[in-house]
């Protein structure tokens, strides 16, 4: 049962009048309101609609609070034990005359916790209006002792005070405050409906809000938490990025990008965008993002790590499309190589020119068909730079997308500055307003190695070459300066050239390459790739394999285009 509360303030003795409001106001002022209140997800606003509603046609004026923890986290707190409720003050609305006074009284944003003794605070308890006529002298100076504010209390005292709780699906949000001037005729209870009926709108359109922001909130720190919080820089290429999520009005969506470390101190770059938005979108996302991280670790090529992409993310979710462009780069060869599902095409910008799109082989999306995916191997030169996007950042209502890609490519064009300020400049000038979608920039700028850092050597497939393997090691590692790693690096290399020998054909080549680790590949011409297992107490081989994967950092194998690679990576000292 819905009580209402008229306060009996003893030092407030004026005659009351009739209520101003007639039928047809009151049906003039709802119809509005039901216009105005809620025409955005924005609890501010929907705040300040109210205000504009009500203030000066209902009361002179009016503020309204709701409990601090909607608007931080989008839940309910738990029910106080004493009686105190924790607000925050979203819209404030004043009539003339003197409207800085009261501003200045009730400022917005101001979280306050209301004691149990205030009338705000007995409303949010019972979820009851409460009424005072005209507020007495004593109750608004302790109201003004509560807030430290003398101004509140000149505001308040002989004003008909009216405060209505907002409520929603059976939950009080806060409460709204409407006053009405000394010189104006009080409140009077006909007046509490029609207060209860806007402050009944209004809640409705807070709790969306409400709803709303905390899916989004939820949205975002999921997809936030799955993309990369600091990228891998990869030895031969400057790597920068931007994610912007989409605006408000369209939600959170499924873009990412990543930096993958590769063997031989190579480097996978993938960006992808998975359509629609919200939760589900970002769980998508999280899930392709990391598939593609597994199928990178097998070292496949591009082509191939999109075509099993496509077949995991049907097993995923059939229902779920999403686009992506997958590229390896090798730091020595400066070979690049991509391969597109769907996705939009990467620019290019090579040193002193107009940038180019990559025209990559055309792939379906993934999670449409199974279809095999070509693959385009090109030789990046030194100081290019490869951007990868995707199509929040150049298609809008206002554009189509290849007018978009045009001005992207402008935006590129000539930019010898530093990458972090071109991601800026490129995002800044590409948002187009309240309705973008996602948006995900990746960088890549190249840099030449120092040839200090990369030592090759062949050596023909005769037993001694170990022992020359492992002279040249010793020598090259003394020449770094790494001499604490030496042995185990000679031990290692040793082994794999021996076994490259005994188990493989033609030269062996073998490779060290100095960067954010020390990598140190053999080379041979064989298929067959190395298998460990386990070595019976009468045998005399087949340990080799263990006392590697015991010593290295890392260690691994991969097939070329003449037979296969193994490699072993060290920590630097």
């Amino acid at each position: 049962m819905n009580r209402r509360f008229v306060a009996k303030d003893p030092a407030a003795a004026a005659p009351r009048m009739s209520s101003p409001a007639t039928m047809n106001e009151q049906l003039s002022l709802l119809n509005a309101a039901s216009k105005r209140i809620g025409s955005t997800l924005d609890m501010f606003e929907t705040g300040r609609e109210l205000m504009d509603v009500a203030v000066p046609r209902f009361a002179d004026a009016a503020g309204i609070l709701v409990q601090d923890r909607l608007m931080t986290d989008g839940e309910f707190p738990q029910r106080s034990t004493d009686g105190t409720a924790l607000v925050r003050r979203i819209a404030v609305g004043v009539s003339d005359p003197a409207p800085g006074e009261y501003a200045r009284a009730f400022p917005v944003d101001e979280v306050a916790v209301y004691e149990a003794w205030t009338p705000y605070a007995r409303c949010m308890a019972t979820g009851n209006p409460i009424l005072y006529p005209r507020l007495g002298r004593r109750t608004a100076e302790e109201i003004g002792r509560f807030w430290k504010r003398d101004s509140v209390s000149r505001v308040l005292e002989d004003s008909s005070f009216l405060v209505v709780p907002l409520k929603a699906r059976g939950r009080v949000l806060g409460f709204v405050v409407f006053t009405r001037r000394p010189d104006s005729e009080p409140f009077e209870e006909q007046d509490i409906g029609l207060a209860e009926e806007l402050a009944a709108r209004t809640a409705v359109c807070l709790d969306n809000a409400r709803l709303y922001n905390r899916e989004r909130r939820t949205a975002l720190t999921l997809q936030s938490s799955l993309l990369p919080a600091d990228l891998y820089q990869p030895l031969g290429l400057t790597i920068a990025s931007r994610y912007l999520p989409a605006s408000d009005l369209v939600g959170v969506g499924g873009d990412w990008y990543d930096v993958i470390p590769l063997p031989g101190c190579r480097v996978a770059l993938v960006v992808g965008d998975v359509m629609g938005h919200g939760i589900r979108a970002a769980a998508t996302m999280g899930q392709l993002r990391t598939a593609a991280r597994t199928l990178a670790s097998l070292d496949l090529s591009p082509a191939e790590v999109l075509f099993r992409l496509n077949r995991m993310s049907q097993d995923l979710d059939a229902t779920q499309i999403a686009t992506c462009v997958y590229a390896t780069y090798d730091p020595v060869t400066r070979i690049c190589a991509l391969a597109s599902a769907g996705h939009v095409p990467p620019i290019l910008v090579r040193p002193g020119g107009k940038p180019e799109l990559l025209e990559l082989p055309p792939g379906l999306p993934l999670g449409i068909g199974n279809e095999p995916v070509e693959m385009r191997e090109l030789v990046l030169p030194h100081d290019a730079v490869l951007a990868f996007y995707t199509d929040g950042l150049v298609e809008s209502r206002e554009r189509d997308i290849d007018e978009g890609i045009g001005m992207v490519c402008d935006l590129l064009a000539g930019q010898n500055r530093d990458l972090e300020e071109v991601c800026d400049l490129t995002i800044s000038a590409q948002r187009p307003g309240h309705e973008r979608d996602d948006i995900a920039l990746l960088l890549a700028r190249v840099r030449e190695l120092d040839e200090d850092d990369i030592v090759e050597i062949d050596f023909p497939s005769d037993p001694r070459s170990a022992s020359k393997a492992r002279r040249f090691v010793r020598a090259t590692l003394t020449e770094w300066r790494l001499d604490s790693i030496a042995d185990a690096t000679e031990l290692m290399i040793s082994e794999l050239v021996s076994n490259a020998i005994k188990h493989g054909s033609g030269t062996v080549g073998l490779r060290l390459l100095r960067g954010p680790t020390l990598v140190c590949e053999v080379a041979d011409r064989s298929l067959a790739m190395p298998v460990m297992r386990e070595a019976g107490s009468g045998d005399d081989t087949g340990r080799g394999l263990h006392l590697i994967n015991w010593l290295a950092h890392r260690w691994g194998s991969r097939l070329t285009p003449k037979g296969k690679v193994v490699w072993v990576e060290q920590s630097l000292p």
